[in-house]
């Protein structure tokens, strides 16, 4: 019997180095996301396993669209009071706004602010309901951003850039997580009826990441899903056996060109309309909602009834997996101020604290709030100064956010504006922080979740950003 050549210890581990070698770069690249594209391009929205270990597995972002003023709702400011009508003091030096408001007087608030649950957080009288919840949230009075204009700020709060065409925040975490649902899209959103808001899709879209991971927008209403039922006289197997050999011809088509994000989006997204049309109409119902359930929310009332509704189905979808939901409430105007502050937010204040206040108390009667992050803000906040006589100007420099569920410690306010609320003066949180936090209590590294763009590796948070640890429970 012949006998194969034997090698010697030595012999063996020389030989095998490059295998070693090629083991140890397999894990190096899979690490940086590149081994696996080929399963992330025929499903880009296979869930993935995040950096750390994950508080929050769903987010809830609440956009007052417009700009809401923190003087009027969790800021309260006895120095402006007692100032009201003075020109705004020399020593808080030069401010950037628009049309030289800074020269204008100091407008009081005609607001009552009150401490509420066992941390004492101060709340406007404006909203009596999300006072009652304060101590599950985590009010940021010290957030900033960098432009006085609205789409810029809309912008930089959705895609961590004043610029048009960067990758949103939902995208950005459908990219980093993928969805625990294959029946509905992994990022959500809810526009007011009354209008988008200012800057329009790019505040959801994909930017330079695959079209797989943009906002799929829903409507309110009876019917939130357009084109969602099939057309008449065509059956659900006709329309299986229609897709099948689509995908089938799109599947050989793709076997040509391996990095074709656009087409494996293309192919995923025929899928996923199927899947949806065999399960969206249930998530969408919401008339087997309990009468308890539809009072929480406000859906009896002619105020509440369409925000209610939204935020109702918030919480429906994420029920049922949907990663990230946006929810915006006000219309093109929206919390714009610039004249009858007051007015304007009492109105819109009617209409959102009840069904806000309904979703977390709903979300944590069905233990869901701790491991759904809700988030609350607008693109900015709103000047101390008037504008007119009894409006404000946007305020980048100052103003509030609040955080609650999903990891963060609820019952602490963290921040504070200077003595008249003009500009974030203590614990300061920038955009670029609070979008590192809310990716930490996914349990994603904001320093390593990156796409290669033109050369770069571009993230969410630029070369900033610092967790807010002092919001985590």
């Amino acid at each position: 019997m012949m006998r194969g050549p034997s090698f010697s210890r030595r012999d063996f581990l020389a030989r095998s180095g490059g295998g070693f070698g090629m083991i140890a770069l397999a894990s190096m690249l899979a690490e940086q996301g590149v081994l696996g594209q080929n399963t992330r391009a025929r499903n880009p929205l296979t869930p993935r396993a995040p950096h750390n270990e994950a508080k929050a597995h769903r987010i809830i972002f609440l956009f007052m669209s417009g700009g809401p003023s923190h003087l009027e709702l969790f800021d309260p400011k006895p120095d402006l009071q007692r100032l009201h009508g003075q020109p705004l003091p020399a020593s808080f030096g030069p401010v950037a706004t628009r049309r030289n408001v800074e020269r204008n007087r100091l407008l009081a608030t005609r607001r009552t602010f009150r401490r509420h649950g066992q941390a004492g957080t101060e709340v406007s009288d404006l909203l009596p309901n999300v006072a009652q919840c304060v101590d599950d949230i985590c009010v940021l009075r010290g957030c900033r951003g960098d432009s006085v204009t609205h789409p810029e700020s809309v912008y930089l709060m959705n895609t961590g850039s004043i610029l048009m065409g960067r990758a949103s925040l939902g995208s950005w975490v459908a990219y980093g997580l993928g969805t625990e649902s294959q029946n509905m899209p992994a990022f959500v959103v809810l526009p007011d009826p009354g209008g988008w808001v200012k800057g329009g899709a790019p505040a959801w879209g994909n930017g330079y990441l695959p079209a797989a991971y943009q906002g799929t927008v829903l409507s309110g209403g009876a019917a939130p899903i357009r084109y969602l039922n099939p057309p008449a006289g065509v059956t659900q197997n006709q329309q299986r056996r229609t897709l099948d050999l689509v995908n089938q011809l799109n599947q050989e088509h793709l076997r040509l060109r391996h990095n074709d994000d656009e087409l494996a989006a293309r192919i995923a997204a025929y899928e996923l309309a199927f899947r949806m049309q065999m399960h969206a109409p249930e998530v969408v119902d919401t008339s087997r909602e309990t009468q308890a359930t539809r009072r929480l929310y406000g859906l009896e009332r002619p105020e509440t009834a369409e925000f209610g509704l939204r935020c109702l189905l918030a919480r429906r979808m994420v029920e049922r997996g949907v990663r990230f939901v946006q929810v915006y409430c006000g219309d093109t105007g929206g919390w714009d101020g610039h004249t009858e502050v007051d007015a304007n937010h009492a109105r819109l204040c009617a209409q959102s604290d009840l069904p806000i206040a309904g979703l977390l108390r709903d979300l944590k009667s069905r233990g869901l709030l701790d491991s759904t992050l809700v988030v609350w803000g607008g693109e900015f906040g709103r000047t101390p100064m008037t504008e007119g006589t009894t409006g404000r100007d946007h305020n980048p420099h100052g103003f509030t956010m609040w955080l609650a569920g999903g990891g963060v410690k609820g019952g602490q306010t963290i921040g504070e504006t200077d003595a008249v609320g003009l500009r974030a003066a203590e614990d300061i949180a920038h955009v670029h922080d609070i979008h590192a936090t809310i990716l930490h209590l996914l349990g994603v590294d904001h320093e390593r979740l990156t796409y290669r763009h033109n050369g770069r590796d571009e993230r969410l948070t630029d070369v900033s950003g610092t967790v807010i640890e002092r919001a985590l429970s």
